[in-house]
């Protein structure tokens, strides 16, 4: 599965958490709310993904940005596009079979 990349270094996900009045923490507590397993995401990785040191990161699983993108739409209406840049189409033009392979 494609990797999400978070806009602006995070600032569009910044805002809503300030708009929701919620900090790194009360984020990571809401995203159990939204994830059917309960488990949600960590602290740390939500303060990797609002972040903007040496310990943020541009990048996240897709599961991650639907939880904080749900948690935070439950409070702000923000869409998960207006947080995350959603992954391009696959560029391969090439159609593969397994008679493709066998050939030589």
């Amino acid at each position: 599965m494609p990797k999400l990349h978070r806009k602006n270094d995070g600032k569009p996900i910044r805002d809503a958490m300030t708009r929701a009045g919620l900090s790194i923490p009360a984020l990571a507590e809401a995203t159990k709310w939204v994830d059917p397993a309960g488990k949600g995401v960590s602290a740390a990785a939500v303060g990797r993904l609002v972040g903007r040191g040496k310990t943020a990161r541009d990048r996240c699983e897709w599961t991650t940005a639907w939880f904080v993108a749900e948690a935070l739409h439950r409070k702000t209406n923000a869409p998960l596009q207006d947080l995350f840049t959603m992954p391009t189409g696959s560029t391969s033009i090439i159609e593969r079979s397994s008679l493709d392979a066998e050939e030589e």
